[in-house]
């Protein structure tokens, strides 16, 4: 009996090995796919991070697959585990609360002030699917000393539990309620700055657009975009094709969390790489935006998209809406938009959609504050308490410095 128990033992463990090793060689295979250009940002540190995360990504597809656990769900689990405890800061005091039922963290400077200070309302990245309040909480924290400004974090809802247009209301909510009480934090009412970065760039153009006209409360005094994603048209835009096997974005990643943002349904992914949900007014201004001087260096070859399908249009159609794609709005409300801060990267997919953003902006006479990383990476600004990714500690002390100078 006992001989029978070693025997299935040794066998267990073998095929335990057997699937681990199995692992390990589709975790560097597939993560052996991604490029890194000359002239990119600590080219070690990227492969290793990549490296790294491939792995839960495919161990979450196994586990969806089987039906045990979403991908996402075991991905945001894991960046729970990667949030690292969150200390009492002498030189800020922060508290959670709700603004109309959206969580937000504010962040206020101990120091005393003569008058209202500048206030920031910070919408945090990861494609509508990832990040929070607390994976942020080093960069508002920094935010908040560095520019002695009230800051608050919006924790709003991710996908695909909650598809657009949650993320977006959530942060519209939020953000009028700070404008309308202000002052109950020591912050100037007319002194409050939008701010994200990556998806959150994209919730700050688009909460920045749906303020217009209003005037139950003070305009926002700029809108801070880093690296901002603000269309789901086009994933075949120069920078796409530069840099879509490029960390920490890929092409593929773009489009995933695009799916899980407007409906969930990954069979279509597929078409919205092609374009065929692209309808004829949207393809005629994406044609005329990179016929100008901008783009005409970048082009690498021109994107033919496939013919408009109505069928895939009618089940994304919500990808055109200001919740998804700010780009697309009226030069009417563009005019009314507050000055802006643009931050790109040259090795970002995501690179282009701020470059059209900024001509739009210009374009309608909207002062535009633009700072390029030539050799950056997205999401390099997350690493800026890295002494080694020299690159992100600028990027975040250039976004501070226009703070200050406001």
């Amino acid at each position: 009996m006992l001989g029978e128990l070693a025997v299935l033992f040794g066998i267990f463990s073998i095929f335990l090995i057997l699937c681990l090793l199995i692992f390990l060689g589709v975790t560097w295979y597939e993560s052996s796919k991604a490029e890194l250009p000359p002239g990119i940002a600590n080219p070690k540190l990227l492969k290793t991070i990549h490296t790294v995360s491939t792995g839960p990504i495919i161990l979450g597809k196994i586990l969806d697959k089987f039906g045990l656990l979403s991908s996402t769900e075991f991905f945001i689990y894991l960046q729970k585990l990667a949030v690292p405890k969150l200390k009492d800061d002498p030189e800020i005091y922060n508290k959670d609360l709700k603004f109309n039922g959206v969580p937000v963290r504010v962040y206020q400077p101990r120091s005393p002030t003569a008058g209202g200070r500048k206030g920031i309302m910070f919408i945090h990245g990861g494609g509508y699917v990832y990040g929070s309040i607390d994976s942020y909480d080093n960069l508002c924290r920094y935010l908040t000393k560095n520019t002695g400004s009230v800051v608050v974090s919006v924790g709003y809802r991710l996908a695909p539990k909650h598809k657009c247009p949650a993320a977006f209301d959530d942060c519209l909510t939020a953000t009028v309620n700070f404008l309308k009480t202000a002052q109950d934090y020591g912050v100037d009412p007319s002194s409050v700055i939008i701010c994200g970065d990556s998806a959150g760039g994209n919730l700050t153009a688009g909460v920045c657009q749906a303020l217009v006209g209003r005037s139950d409360i003070p305009k926002p005094l700029a809108q801070v975009m880093i690296y901002p994603g603000v269309q789901k048209a086009d994933f075949n835009v120069p920078s796409y094709q530069q840099n879509k096997m490029v960390p920490l974005l890929l092409q593929d990643s773009a489009i995933y969390y695009t799916m899980m943002y407007i409906c969930g349904n990954l069979s279509l992914s597929q078409e919205i790489l092609k374009g065929s949900h692209v309808p004829p007014e949207i393809r005629q201004k994406l044609n005329t935006w990179f016929c100008c001087e901008e783009f005409k260096d970048k082009l690498y070859n021109p994107d033919i998209m496939a013919p408009f399908n109505k069928d895939v249009y009618e089940k994304v159609k919500k990808a055109f809406d200001l919740s998804c794609s700010p780009l697309f709005s009226d030069d009417a409300v563009f005019r009314q938009l507050p000055k802006a801060y643009i931050l790109t990267c040259e090795f970002d997919v995501l690179r282009d959609d701020g470059l059209l953003y900024k001509k739009r902006l210009e374009d309608n006479g909207v002062p535009v504050t633009w700072f390029h990383v030539k050799d950056g990476f997205h999401g390099i600004v997350s690493f800026f308490g890295h002494p080694e990714v020299v690159q992100g500690k600028v990027a975040i002390d250039n976004v501070v410095s226009y703070i200050k100078n406001l």
